[in-house]
């Protein structure tokens, strides 16, 4: 699992996620010129994380409707 993935699943549980995310279904999505990493369980989206230049994550509570796709 790469650096931003493992970076956003911690993000996930330490603001409190109680669904287990999936380990294959974490994503590394880019629409228009941004970067953002979906983590998902069977259900549907759990998190969405946007790459900031910085390499900083910002977690999302709205989010492009493209990510919302496989």
């Amino acid at each position: 699992m790469d650096e931003l993935k493992q970076r956003a699943f911690a993000a996930y549980f330490r603001s409190g996620g109680t669904e287990q995310p999936s380990s294959k279904s974490g994503s590394q999505k880019s629409t228009d010129g941004k970067e953002y990493v979906v983590l998902r369980n069977v259900n549907s989206i759990l998190a969405v994380y946007r790459v900031k230049p910085d390499g900083v994550l910002k977690r999302l509570k709205r989010y492009p409707a493209e990510l919302e796709s496989n």
